[in-house]
């Protein structure tokens, strides 16, 4: 089952293993991430839109603990499922995506 993590909460889900490089997969379109993007902060940030996930899979380690971000969710969602299907141990969907992360976490970040 993939965790599902508010935005507020993301740093706390990447502690939980603190061997594993933290890793924000944004797989949204490149005009999304250019309206509105998150700083990273204590984590990397990897934009691979998620229709090209498949054919860029190698630059993901599986000893990463990925969280994966969207709009709202469900892209993000399929993407850590994928993930998950293809031996990730560490995944998560950060549920409510950027507009969560707005609303909730980070106001200074656009929403559209």
């Amino acid at each position: 089952m993939i965790d599902q993590v508010p935005p507020a909460a993301l740093a706390q889900w990447f502690a939980q293993d603190p061997s594993a490089p933290a890793v924000l997969v944004d797989v949204r379109e490149p005009w999304e991430r250019e309206t509105a993007s998150v700083k990273p902060e204590g984590f990397t940030l990897v934009a691979i839109p998620m229709n090209e996930i498949p054919a860029r899979i190698a630059e993901l380690d599986p000893a990463q603990r990925i969280a994966c971000l969207c709009h709202h969710g469900a892209r993000s969602q399929r993407v850590a499922m994928f993930l998950e299907h293809q031996g990730f141990g560490q995944v998560a969907n950060v549920s409510g995506g950027i507009d969560a992360w707005s609303a909730t976490h980070d106001p200074a970040v656009p929403r559209y």
